[in-house]
């Protein structure tokens, strides 16, 4: 596995990542409606592809394939953070996640999904508070979370 930067020619590639990541592995969390307003298979690529750019954003590559992404913003919002279906478990998260932290080196702050939560739990993030996000008046539980390094 081989962390590098984010470049625009990736966005598509993230973009799929990320839609069929959320339908398979988060599927266990949320039910399929959920699943079908958080990851609609419809982003605007420029928009994703903008805010990429302007945050620290790596991927993760086996050999040339996209295995994982995350970004995180100058503030130590930890915005994305997504690992291919079939590297679950393998330490790409982990191998992202220390690359992002790393970057800024003060409180990090994300929003984490139920799946996501124990494995930021592990990395010593706390709950701030529980959150009902409304997509299409279909609610999505995640959680508020952070971590200091003080």
């Amino acid at each position: 596995m081989i962390i590098c930067e984010y470049k625009p020619s990736d966005c598509k590639e993230v973009a799929e990542l990320f839609y069929n990541t959320v339908h398979t592995v988060n599927a266990r969390d949320y039910t399929k409606e959920q699943l079908n307003v958080w990851a609609t298979g419809r982003v605007d690529l420029e928009n994703w592809n903008k805010s990429f750019q302007e945050h620290y954003s790596i991927v993760a590559l086996d050999d040339k394939l996209i295995i994982g992404f995350g970004d995180i913003d100058k503030t130590g919002y930890l915005d994305r953070l997504f690992v291919h279906k079939d590297y679950q478990g393998k330490g790409v998260a982990t191998a992202i996640c220390d690359r992002l932290e790393k970057a800024v080196q003060k409180k990090v702050i994300t929003n984490a999904s139920i799946t996501a939560k124990p494995f930021f739990e592990k990395r010593g993030y706390k709950v701030i508070k529980e959150q009902q996000v409304k997509r299409h008046g279909i609610v999505i539980i995640n959680f508020a979370m952070e971590k200091s390094f003080c």
